[in-house]
Protein backbone atom coordinates (compact mmCIF):
# COMPACT_ATOMS: atom_id res chain seq x y z
CA UNK A 1 0.00 0.00 0.00
CA UNK A 2 1.04 3.20 -0.49
CA UNK A 3 0.23 7.20 -0.50
CA UNK A 4 -0.93 9.09 -3.04
CA UNK A 5 2.21 10.99 -3.30
CA UNK A 6 4.07 7.81 -3.24
CA UNK A 7 1.75 6.61 -6.00
CA UNK A 8 2.81 9.63 -8.34
CA UNK A 9 6.65 9.33 -7.52
CA UNK A 10 6.43 5.81 -8.40
CA UNK A 11 4.38 6.85 -12.44
CA UNK A 12 7.11 9.33 -12.52
CA UNK A 13 9.85 6.59 -12.20
CA UNK A 14 8.19 3.87 -14.22
CA UNK A 15 7.70 6.67 -17.09
CA UNK A 16 11.29 8.04 -16.58
CA UNK A 17 10.78 11.64 -16.38
CA UNK A 18 12.37 13.86 -13.49
CA UNK A 19 10.29 15.78 -10.64
CA UNK A 20 11.04 19.02 -13.17
CA UNK A 21 9.37 17.82 -16.11
CA UNK A 22 6.58 16.40 -14.37
CA UNK A 23 6.21 19.86 -13.05
CA UNK A 24 6.35 21.31 -16.11
CA UNK A 25 3.95 19.19 -17.43
CA UNK A 26 1.25 20.31 -14.24
CA UNK A 27 2.37 23.67 -14.38
CA UNK A 28 3.94 23.30 -10.86
CA UNK A 29 7.28 23.72 -9.76
CA UNK A 30 10.02 20.74 -9.17
CA UNK A 31 9.53 21.68 -5.17
CA UNK A 32 5.72 21.25 -4.86
CA UNK A 33 6.44 17.52 -6.62
CA UNK A 34 9.07 16.64 -4.42
CA UNK A 35 6.91 17.79 -1.45
CA UNK A 36 3.62 15.84 -3.20
CA UNK A 37 5.72 13.12 -3.42
CA UNK A 38 6.81 12.94 0.03
CA UNK A 39 3.48 13.69 1.34
CA UNK A 40 4.21 17.02 3.19
CA UNK A 41 1.80 18.72 0.55
CA UNK A 42 -1.42 17.31 -1.06
CA UNK A 43 -2.14 17.03 -4.55
CA UNK A 44 -4.85 19.11 -6.31
CA UNK A 45 -7.92 17.62 -7.46
CA UNK A 46 -8.12 20.16 -10.15
CA UNK A 47 -4.78 18.39 -11.10
CA UNK A 48 -6.57 14.86 -11.46
CA UNK A 49 -7.57 14.82 -15.27
CA UNK A 50 -4.24 16.24 -16.44
CA UNK A 51 -2.05 13.62 -14.18
CA UNK A 52 -4.04 11.27 -15.74
CA UNK A 53 -2.72 12.19 -19.06
CA UNK A 54 0.57 12.38 -18.30
CA UNK A 55 0.57 8.74 -17.78
CA UNK A 56 -2.21 7.79 -19.90
CA UNK A 57 -4.00 6.25 -16.84
CA UNK A 58 -7.64 5.64 -16.51
CA UNK A 59 -9.21 9.07 -15.47
CA UNK A 60 -11.38 6.78 -12.98
CA UNK A 61 -8.57 4.56 -11.32
CA UNK A 62 -6.19 8.20 -11.08
CA UNK A 63 -9.90 9.55 -9.32
CA UNK A 64 -10.16 6.43 -6.73
CA UNK A 65 -6.54 6.36 -6.01
CA UNK A 66 -6.88 10.13 -4.69
CA UNK A 67 -9.84 9.88 -2.75
CA UNK A 68 -9.07 6.82 -1.10
CA UNK A 69 -5.74 8.34 -0.11
CA UNK A 70 -7.64 11.42 1.30
CA UNK A 71 -10.41 9.31 3.28
CA UNK A 72 -8.22 6.83 4.82
CA UNK A 73 -5.42 9.92 5.48
CA UNK A 74 -8.71 11.98 7.26
CA UNK A 75 -10.25 8.56 9.36
CA UNK A 76 -6.15 8.29 10.62
CA UNK A 77 -5.41 11.57 11.88
CA UNK A 78 -8.79 12.55 12.97
CA UNK A 79 -9.18 8.79 14.92
CA UNK A 80 -12.37 8.16 13.17
CA UNK A 81 -13.37 4.50 13.79
CA UNK A 82 -12.98 2.55 10.53
CA UNK A 83 -16.85 1.28 10.27
CA UNK A 84 -17.86 4.84 9.13
CA UNK A 85 -16.02 3.36 5.93
CA UNK A 86 -19.36 0.96 6.16
CA UNK A 87 -21.53 3.81 7.05
CA UNK A 88 -20.74 6.09 4.44
CA UNK A 89 -20.88 2.85 1.84
CA UNK A 90 -24.87 3.20 3.00
CA UNK A 91 -24.91 6.68 2.52
CA UNK A 92 -23.55 6.05 -1.16
CA UNK A 93 -26.37 3.51 -1.48
CA UNK A 94 -29.04 6.00 -0.15
CA UNK A 95 -27.84 8.82 -2.50
CA UNK A 96 -27.80 6.85 -5.12
CA UNK A 97 -31.70 5.68 -4.60
CA UNK A 98 -32.39 9.08 -4.11
CA UNK A 99 -31.41 11.13 -6.95
CA UNK A 100 -33.06 7.85 -9.24
CA UNK A 101 -35.79 8.64 -7.09
CA UNK A 102 -35.87 12.89 -8.26
CA UNK A 103 -34.62 11.79 -11.89
CA UNK A 104 -37.65 9.74 -12.42
CA UNK A 105 -39.84 12.48 -11.20
CA UNK A 106 -42.51 13.98 -13.91
CA UNK A 107 -43.71 17.14 -13.70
Amino acid sequence: MESFGEYIRDLRKGKGINQTQLAAKLGLDMSAISKIENDKVKFKESLLIQLSEIFELDYDVVKEKFYSDKFANEVYLNKVPETVFKVAEEKLQYFKATNVKQIDLKF
